[in-house]
């Protein structure tokens, strides 16, 4: 007797080729198989039929044209690729994936495999012991997911803690970690979705979707790194963004009237503090309207816009979704108009409150009302803006209960909410990117988003959302970050100093040194707050902020060049020590598990305001601390002192840093040096230093300067690759960096041609004033290193150390 509760996919009947795979029929389903690459196998499987048009907005990838093997062996088949081999047994149909060497991956729980609840279809997938699982995007907790469930359904959480589930955005892609494997698995169904990693059970992960196809990717490649790289193959990666958005940002809820701006972006300049943005929160709108400015707080905004990019800053304006339904309002009566709100199965337009009061909210699943949206931020863009915030776009509403059964386009296919929901912030941020890009002829726009679904690193960073001021909320944030760069969007924040509430002193500047290790680095506050600029907290924590938003500053070729590598391949700029340290226990445990490496050199050591020493992880290998040069070898623990003033930061020995002279903003010109750091090490490293205006597309046609510098501890010897690309670099100048070389002399050659070294000074945090936390006299760390100057080129260059 079948149980009709829980209905499993069926056994064997028959099967036949499809394009790139296998279609298969049971005695309870079909299911395809597709192979996309030789490391990713797609398998949908269905009760009984696939849906007519095998449409997805996250992916963007098609199979590629590669040759697979497929056997039959009794009771199984075999598909085997080059780099994995899926075994499926025919009674019943269940899957097993190995490495090509034949090693088990990941297998279906034998019982249930998919099975069906109703319209909800789960997949069950074996436990393994020791098995680790990291990623699945937006979701607090540890970064170890085991023994936690989660459910995908982005929600407005205001204030959420460190254990809140379902906030702002879904990402329905992890990544799991047992016996010397790594594997992805994505499920790409839009519905609410709930993720089981071993919570109340033994047994099984589980992942189901509440309606729609099982359709999952599973990965499985040589390392973590390379299976984010694969699963950006498949939903795509982001176009470099413009230099100016690597900046500090300033947000408050709200900035005004105009004067005040004014005197924000002033007080920068004069406390010699760099940034480069403020952001401008609703009360810029007219009674909140979109596309409109309130006449009264800012009467010229041209003007205001045009005086802070003569101070070095861009001004990034807020966009919600909700459009106030109100005739005579242009947005209101092109939209209804032309019919591109969401409605409800009558054709009435749905309608809930938000910010402006009753609105009608845009169907971004619409060609014609992305094309719409798009075009309506002309006269934004004629004013100067390139900068965009997408909020509220989850959407949220007053009561925060959409109605499922309002419909949605779907791009011609139509669709309920309960199918729409999640893709929709996602959704506005593209009809946003699409429309913005167009408008501004060349000139890259940057986008900022509170909901996103997989696939949304193409058109826009992420931050967290609404935080709270507290320590734990803080190491929440870090590993929020660190999650979603494990799942495809390389730049994401958090909003510094924690929105809701007000930050203690302590708690203040330790959050600004941090954040200057972060993607997105802005601070925010709520309306009504104390105010939570730089400066806000006393001349003490002027100065830390002033020293780490200067660093970060000095920064801006290495961090670039990560977000060019971000581009290529998907790795975030913030990356989990599960990408580089993937089998090292020590990574996963609650205590080092805040850790990150900032590009692939830099470690990252979060730590709370109230310490003053901490335990630190150095993985394998060794490390420099970073303000003095001490050395340490790695797969230690070590005590760290962390004053408020030093974030405990390292450097990978052999490993590379770029920096340059301080700017106070991007668009500021540095002295033409490029400061090459090179730290001692026995295992060399290889870093692709990447430049290109950083304000438009003309990269994409070779205007671009990319270059390998490599360092050579078995001979000594440190090269600059020839230069590829036509851009012409900023620098006419290298200043060769040398840390802790004890054998170098007095020359170095350059191309056969001797260069002279010199000791030089070298002091990255300045003193801060008065400041004497741990009853020290308060001095700065300073390091003496050998340094030399030399001409750049286009050509190799061959730098001989003895």
């Amino acid at each position: 007797m079948k149980n009709k509760l829980n209905q499993s996919l069926g056994n064997y009947i028959a099967h036949f080729p499809i394009e790139n795979g296998l279609q298969f029929e049971t005695t309870l389903g079909k299911f395809q198989l597709i192979v996309y690459q030789h490391s990713i196998i797609r398998l949908r499987i269905v009760k009984e039929d696939f849906e007519e048009r095998d449409f997805s907005y996250s992916v963007i990838a098609k199979p590629e044209p590669l040759s697979f093997l497929m056997e039959e062996n009794g009771n199984s088949f075999r598909l085997i690729t080059n780099t994995l081999t899926l075994q499926i047994s025919k009674n019943p149909m269940r899957f097993s994936f190995f490495t090509k060497e034949g090693k088990l991956i990941n297998q279906d729980d034998a019982a249930f495999g998919t099975s069906w609840i109703g319209e909800q279809v789960t997949t069950y997938k074996i436990l393994q012991e020791g098995e680790h699982f990291i990623g699945l995007g937006e979701k607090t907790g540890n970064l170890d997911r085991r023994g936690r469930a989660f459910t995908h359904w982005n929600t407005d959480r205001f204030g959420y803690d460190e254990d809140s589930d379902m906030i702002y955005a879904s990402f329905p892609f992890y990544i799991g970690i047992n016996q010397n494997l790594a594997y992805g698995i994505f499920m790409d169904n839009s519905y609410k979705s709930h993720f089981n990693f071993g919570a109340s059970n033994d047994r099984f992960v589980s992942f189901c979707a509440e309606d729609g196809e099982m359709n999952y990717y599973f990965i499985h490649n040589e390392s973590v790194s390379k299976i984010i790289e694969d699963y950006t193959f498949l939903t795509g990666r982001m176009e470099m963004p413009p230099l100016w958005s690597l900046g500090y940002q300033q947000c408050r809820y709200s900035y005004y009237p105009e004067s005040e701006v004014l005197t924000l972006a002033r007080t920068f300049r004069e406390k010699q503090i760099p940034a480069d943005v403020i952001y401008l929160d609703i009360h810029y709108m007219q009674d909140y309207k979109l596309f409109t400015w309130d006449e009264k707080r800012f009467p010229e905004p041209e003007k205001l816009i045009k005086k802070l990019e003569e101070m070095g800053f861009k001004v990034v304006v807020m966009c919600d979704p909700g459009i106030k339904v109100e005739k005579g309002y242009k947005p209101y009566d092109k939209a209804i108009k032309k019919d591109l709100f969401v409605k409800y199965p009558d054709g009435t337009p749905y309608t809930a409150q938000v910010w402006p009061g009753w609105c009608h909210f845009p169907d971004f699943t619409k060609e014609e009302t992305r094309a719409w949206w798009g075009e309506s931020f002309k006269e934004y863009v004629s004013m100067g803006l390139e900068g965009f915030w997408n909020d509220m776009n989850e959407p949220a509403s007053w009561g925060q209960r959409t109605p499922d059964l309002i419909e949605f386009d779907m791009d011609g296919e139509k669709a309920s909410f309960k199918r729409v929901h999640n893709l929709y912030g996602m959704q506005m941020t593209r009809a946003t990117f699409e429309g913005t890009k167009k408008l501004l002829k060349g000139r890259r726009p940057f986008l900022l988003t509170r909901s996103a679904f997989c696939g949304s690193q193409r058109f826009t960073a992420i931050w967290t959302g609404d935080n709270t001021s507290s320590d734990e909320h803080m190491m929440t944030g870090i590993r929020l970050v660190n999650a979603l760069g494990l799942s495809g969007m390389p730049v994401a924040g958090y909003d510094v100093g924690g929105f809701i509430g007000e930050p203690s002193v302590a708690l203040f500047a330790r959050w600004l040194s941090i954040g200057a290790f972060s993607a997105f680095f802005r601070g925010h506050s709520m309306i009504n707050s104390k105010d939570q600029e730089p400066w806000s907290y006393g001349e003490e924590v002027e100065d830390i902020a002033r020293n780490y938003i200067s660093l970060r500053y000095k920064l801006l070729p290495y961090i670039y060049s990560y977000f060019y590598e971000a581009t290529r391949n998907g790795l975030p700029v913030v990356r989990s020590l599960a990408i580089d340290y993937t089998f090292d226990e020590n990574i996963y445990s609650p205590k080092f598990q805040n850790q990150y490496l900032f590009g692939a050199n830099l470690l990252v050591c979060p730590v709370e305001s109230y310490k003053e020493i901490t335990k630190v992880y150095l993985p394998k290998g060794a490390w420099y601390y970073l303000y003095s040069n001490t050395l340490y070898q790695g797969g230690e623990e070590i005590y760290a002192d962390c004053p408020l003033e030093l974030l405990p930061v390292y450097v990978k020995a052999g490993g590379i840093l770029l920096m340059q002279s301080l700017v106070q903003s991007t668009g500021e010109k540095h002295d033409g040096i490029l400061e090459v750091h090179v730290y001692y090490g026995t295992e060399g490293s290889t870093f692709i230093y990447y430049e290109d205006d950083g304000k438009t597309y003309k990269y994409e046609k070779g205007k671009y300067y990319k270059r390998n510098i490599s360092y050579f501890p078995e001979n000594q010897a440190i090269v600059f690759s020839m230069v590829e690309g036509d851009y012409k670099s900023s620098f006419d100048k290298i200043k060769l960096v040398l840390h802790n070389f004890e054998g170098v002399k007095k020359n170095i050659e350059v191309n056969n041609e001797k260069v002279k070294v010199i000791k030089e000074e070298l002091e990255l945090l300045p003193p801060v004033s008065s400041f004497d936390p741990l009853g020290k006299q308060n001095t700065s760390i300073k390091q003496i290193n050998k340094v030399a100057l030399f001409e750049n080129s286009d050509k190799e260059i061959i730098v001989r150390l003895s």
